[in-house]
């Protein structure tokens, strides 16, 4: 019997099928609070690679949902166990042997993770602590803005497996890449670097690993110092207005800005800012 010749075709993702033994263990997401509960630290908790099972998923809906209502939380971060990975996205030995049916309703269930994430009216910020692969890489996407560790890497490597990227990098990636680089990185599935992904726009910052995390908080406690209503109200006004004509979006802008200019935070800081002291602004209403 000829013995098959192993494949390089894998080699650029730098991951492979996990062993047999690596069941995982323990809450595949861990919800931390941070800065007298103002700021919420979301960890995918599967280490090394963080590969996103149905359960985790789920629990990720969980938590996102829990943060969504939790009024002292002004802003999360999420990011990923260990120093590897981020996430290389769904973990395929358990989609190897899925029916139809139970991958159309994982499909369903990871779908509701992302809207949630999109959907969250407090900032959410990735800090990508390695490889973001496939629905890793996506769900980095769908948060309001990324910060990476120096060796991370950003990859849709779906088409390499039979697939069209549906966690929403088709729509994403033209928006923050040029569209050529982003066809070419969903096309061929080969990743980029956190450099290349700083150069283009994807990434706001880069960090070194062990640096990563502080560099994370240190945005997140400059958000959460700042009046929540009004953080959530410029949020809203940048995600409904995008892609509206103009006006549209103005009209969008200005309503944003009369509420907040009714709002006490208002009050509070021009107060503060005359009496040269830090404002203490109101936890939001919802």
């Amino acid at each position: 019997m000829t013995t098959p010749t192993r494949t390089h075709r894998w080699d650029a993702l730098d991951f492979g099928p996990p062993a047999e033994d690596d069941a995982g263990g323990g809450d595949p997401v861990l919800l931390e609070y941070e800065n007298d509960g103002r700021i919420a630290v979301i960890t995918l908790n599967r280490p090394p690679d963080n590969a996103i099972t149905t359960e985790m998923g789920a629990r990720l809906t969980e938590v996102l949902e829990s943060i969504a209502v939790e009024t002292a939380v002004r802003v999360a971060i999420i990011t990923g166990a260990g120093e590897r990975a981020f996430s290389v996205g769904s973990d395929l030995r358990q989609r190897k042997s899925m029916t139809k049916e139970d991958w159309l309703r994982q499909r369903q269930d990871f779908d509701r993770t992302l809207y949630t994430v999109r959907q969250l009216r407090k900032p959410i910020l990735a800090a990508v602590n390695g490889i973001a692969y496939g629905g890793g890489s996506e769900l980095a996407q769908s948060t309001d803005f990324i910060i990476a560790a120096d060796h991370a890497t950003f990859g849709q490597p779906e088409a390499m497996i039979g697939l069209s990227a549906g966690g929403g990098s088709p729509v994403f990636l033209p928006r923050v890449l040029p569209p050529g680089k982003a066809l070419q990185m969903l096309m061929t599935g080969d990743p980029i670097s956190a450099q290349e992904a700083y150069r283009l726009g994807m990434v706001n910052e880069i960090h070194p690993q062990a640096e990563l995390l502080d560099a994370a908080m240190r945005i997140a406690e400059k958000i959460a110092s700042n009046s929540p209503t009004a953080v959530q109200a410029v949020k809203g006004a940048v995600r409904l207005g995008e892609g509206q004509p103009v006006e549209q979006a103005i009209a969008i802008m200005m309503e944003a800005h009369w509420r907040s200019a009714v709002h006490p935070d208002r009050i509070e800081g021009i107060g503060a800012f005359n009496e040269d002291r830090d404002p203490t602004f109101q936890d939001p209403d919802y």
